[in-house]
C-alpha cells in the first residue's frame, strides 16, 4: 500500500545562528504514516539534519553568534535573496508574483507548507493565524506558500479559513532555491508520526484528495517546509527556519521576536 505524503508547515531559533537540537527518537513503536500501520523503533532514518538559523539584525553580535553581526546577517541573507531572484509564485487569481516582491516593500512572515493537503501544515497555519493580530499591529503581513496548483491553494484557503495571503508554487522553484529538505526519510519519522496522531486527536484532518493529486504525490509531498521573516527590502531576510523533518515547527516566540519586536 503506497505511503501517503503528509502535509505540514513550520519553531525556530533565538538570535544568532545555532544548530538545531538533536532529534529525539521515542523508544516505543511509532506510526508508519500509513493508515493502520505501526513500525518498530529504528524503522526510519533521519536525513538532512539542517541547522535552524536566526539571522540577527542587531548592530552587534549577540552571545553565541557565529562571527560578526555583519557576517551572520548580511552574507546569508544576500545569498538567499540572490537564489530567489526570478522565482515566481501565483496568487489565488492566478497572477504571477516574484516571490521577493512579497517582502520588497513591507515586512512579512512567509511560511512554506509541505503541501496543501498536509495535516501538519494546517496546524501550523492555525498557530500563525493566532498571532496575526500581533503581526498586523506591528505592520507585518502573514503569507503562506505551498507547492501545488492555484486550485489546490484555493481549496486550502477555503478549508482552513486562513486569513493570511496564500500563494501557489507549482514548479517548486522557491523550495529548490531555499534548499528545503526533501525525501522519503525526512517525511516518515517517528516524531512526525506521533505529532500526526496528536493532531487527529485534536480534530485536525489530512485532505487525502489533495494529498493524492499527482503533482503532490510525485513532488510536493516529499518536500519539507520552512519559514522566513523578511523585509522591507529584498535582501533584508532577518530570520529563516528550515524544517529538518515533517512537523518540525519553529518556535512561535522566535518568530514574533524576529518580526514584531
Amino acid at each position: 500500500m503506497p505511503a501517503h505524503p503528509l502535509l505540514a508547515m513550520p519553531h525556530a531559533a533565538a538570535a544568532g545562528p545555532r544548530l538545531a537540537a538533536p532529534l529525539h527518537t521515542p523508544a516505543t513503536t511509532v506510526p508508519c504514516l500509513v493508515r493502520g500501520a505501526m513500525c518498530p523503533r529504528g524503522s526510519f532514518l533521519n536525513q538532512q539534519q539542517r541547522p535552524r538559523r536566526l539571522l540577527p539584525a542587531a548592530a552587534a553580535a549577540k552571545p553565541g553568534a557565529i562571527g560578526s553581526a555583519a557576517e551572520a546577517a548580511a552574507a546569508p541573507a544576500e545569498g538567499l535573496a540572490r537564489s530567489l531572484q526570478g522565482v515566481e509564485v501565483f496568487d489565488l487569481s492566478g497572477k504571477a508574483v516574484p516571490v521577493v516582491d512579497l517582502w520588497k516593500d513591507r515586512k512579512a512572515v512567509v511560511a512554506f507548507a509541505r503541501h496543501f493537503g498536509c495535516v501538519l501544515c494546517r496546524k501550523r497555519a492555525d498557530l500563525l493565524a493566532a498571532k496575526q493580530d500581533a503581526m498586523e499591529a506591528a505592520g507585518v503581513s502573514l503569507v503562506l506558500i505551498g507547492p501545488g496548483t492555484v486550485e489546490q491553494a484555493k481549496a486550502f484557503s477555503d478549508q482552513t479559513k486562513f486569513k493570511g495571503e496564500v500563494y501557489a508554487d507549482p514548479n517548486y522553484s522557491s523550495y529548490h532555491a531555499l534548499e528545503f529538505a526533501n525525501g522519503l526519510f525526512s517525511t516518515f519519522t517517528p516524531s512526525a508520526g506521533l505529532k500526526i496522531i496528536q493532531l487527529y486527536r485534536e480534530g485536525y484532518r489530512q485532505d487525502w484528495e489533495l494529498s493524492f493529486e499527482k503533482n503532490t504525490r510525485t513532488k510536493g509531498g516529499w518536500y519539507q517546509g520552512g519559514l522566513v521573516v523578511a523585509g522591507p527590502g529584498i535582501n533584508n531576510i532577518s530570520y529563516i527556519h528550515k524544517d529538518k523533518e515533517a512537523g518540525d515547527d519553529p518556535e512561535m516566540e522566535d518568530i514574533l521576536r524576529a518580526c514584531c519586536s
